[in-house]
């Protein structure tokens, strides 16, 4: 039961991630903050992008040491090597698709990059709550 748990709280980081990050877009998208596709988004839109994602990123890391059965960081950590992954396979599509395709090249190495501290920084204060409620 402890890995079946286990593996649910990497889940849900991961789909916390996924899906915050999905709406927020979509929502970026209707409300026309983004251009609608195909067209291209300026620097700054991205940026704006890259903050959001930063914020689900570690909201990612804090449900899954909030939802750890035991150990919340190795599982934290479990979920950052998974999104730094996940990342890598953007930048392989951003080089393969093609440069400008996909946005700047900043941004496609960023994802990655700021995969791993941002899910263990969420993981940290996840973990630090966790063990504070426990007394």
């Amino acid at each position: 039961m402890s890995v079946l748990r286990s593996i649910l709280a990497v889940v849900a980081g991961f789909l916390t991630v996924a899906v915050l990050s999905t709406l927020a877009d979509m929502v970026m998208h209707q409300t026309g903050v983004f251009p609608p596709e195909p067209q291209a988004m300026s620097a700054q839109l991205f940026a704006l992008a890259l903050a959001y994602r930063t914020v689900f990123t570690i909201a990612g890391g804090w449900v899954t040491a909030k939802l750890a059965p035991g150990r919340p960081m190795r599982l934290v950590w479990v979920l950052a090597w998974i999104g730094f992954a996940a990342g890598m396979l953007g930048v392989v599509a951003y080089y393969t698709v093609g440069q400008g395709k996909l946005g700047p090249a900043w941004y496609a190495l960023a994802i990655p990059l700021e995969a791993i501290p941002c899910v263990w920084l969420g993981g940290r204060l996840g973990a630090k709550r966790k063990a504070a409620s426990a007394l």
